[in-house]
């Protein structure tokens, strides 16, 4: 991976991420030498995105299989998770 200062960015704008991505699928953007950003194409990204939506729906699924799920209306819901939080704050 190619690391761009945030120095060199404003210098160079965009011109210079192009630049840096001809060579890496990703560049780190840092500032004050600690890597800070990542910038890669949107394809990349979407890909990404879709792994991790992937994931969420398997894992969901799983605790469906495995009896961690719930029925009930959103009402019920925030009632549920309002009192669950109200009881942690008593602990």
């Amino acid at each position: 991976m190619i690391t761009i200062t945030a120095n060199k960015l404003k210098i160079e704008g965009v011109s210079g991420i192009a630049r840096a991505m001809e060579a890496s699928e990703e560049v780190i953007i840092s500032v004050r030498g600690r890597p800070r950003y990542v910038v890669m194409d949107i394809e990349t990204y979407e890909r990404l995105r879709e792994s991790e939506i992937e994931a969420a729906w398997m894992q969901a699924r799983r605790e469906m299989a495995e009896g961690k799920a719930r029925a009930e209306t959103a009402d019920e819901h925030m009632t549920r998770v309002l009192a669950e939080l109200e009881a942690e704050d008593d602990v």
